[in-house]
């Protein structure tokens, strides 16, 4: 059972049942190498399917199309959760857009049955940002496609906390905005979308979150005590995310949203297993 909790028991008998009468089926994950990606990709296995990853690495380049043709023959579906390499604005524009453009052409010829993207929540709220409009522009071109899709908002993953406190150093201190953030593992983020991939199109968004609230700026000094990091962390009314001016809910999901299990603590703990070193700041990645 892909790992989601917060349904009553009923309800998760019933998608048990439903998860054991599935079909197999290729499932092909671009960005498959990546945190989310190579997660997902080994969820799918796990569970009978034929999880495929592409990437460059693979052969795979959603950018020129490289590839998807021989990757996507025969696949029911495919799973975008890849990443611009450059979060400058334009071209973090041109690989959304570019990339998906190509996604839809090659699997719309490939009979691919059902398109699933990985966003982000608040992502409508954040135009400001070059790389939200970028993302805006990839969920028009989704929705406005001939496949059937399901785009899977999900809030930020306690594996970039790190990369956020350095997004907001400034050289003295770590300056965030003090709102409202309800992270989740980037396990818990894969169960969501594999549990989304072999379910039906939904043909609009879901949203996936943390099982906790807390507020930014106070998460972020959290993890970073964690690894012995001894930057300064401070609530800055005037700080942007990602460039834009956000609201106290924004990066919040609403009262529907499917909410993963792992809690911070719990997280923490397994993070410092994995990574016993001490006084150094931990490498974070998003896919």
């Amino acid at each position: 059972m892909f790992g989601l909790s917060k349904y009553d028991g009923q309800l998760q008998n019933c998608l048990i049942a439903m998860e054991i009468k599935v079909a197999i089926m290729k499932i092909v994950v671009i960005g498959g190498t990546g945190l989310i990606g190579s997660k997902l990709v080994t969820k799918l296995r796990e569970h009978g399917h034929e999880g495929i990853p592409a990437s460059p690495n693979s052969g795979v380049n959603t950018l020129t199309g490289e590839g998807l043709a021989e990757v996507l023959k025969g696949a029911s579906v495919v799973v975008d959760v890849s990443n611009s390499p450059s979060f400058e604005d334009a071209a973090v524009l041109k690989f959304f857009e570019t990339s998906t453009r190509n996604l839809l052409k090659y699997g719309g010829e490939a009979g691919v049955k059902h398109l699933v993207a990985l966003s982000v929540v608040g992502t409508d709220q954040m135009a400001e940002s070059g790389y939200f409009r970028a993302k805006i522009a990839q969920e028009k071109l989704i929705k406005k496609s001939s496949i059937p899709y399901s785009i899977v908002h999900a809030t930020q993953f306690f594996e970039f906390l790190t990369k956020l406190a350095d997004i907001g150093f400034d050289g003295a201190k770590v300056r965030l905005p003090g709102v409202l953030f309800q992270p989740m593992a980037a396990d818990d983020v894969a169960s969501a979308v594999a549990r989304v991939a072999v379910g039906q199109p939904i043909n609009g968004t879901v949203e996936v979150g943390g099982p906790e609230q807390f507020r930014l700026d106070e998460l972020v000094r959290l993890r970073l005590a964690q690894v012995n990091d001894p930057r300064e962390v401070i609530a800055d009314p005037n700080a942007l995310y990602s460039g834009a001016k956000i609201g106290d809910r924004t990066l919040v999901p609403g009262k529907d949203a499917r909410l993963g299990e792992t809690r911070f603590e719990t997280w923490l703990k397994q993070s410092a297993g994995q990574n016993p070193q001490t006084g150094k700041k931990a490498a974070a990645v998003i896919n």
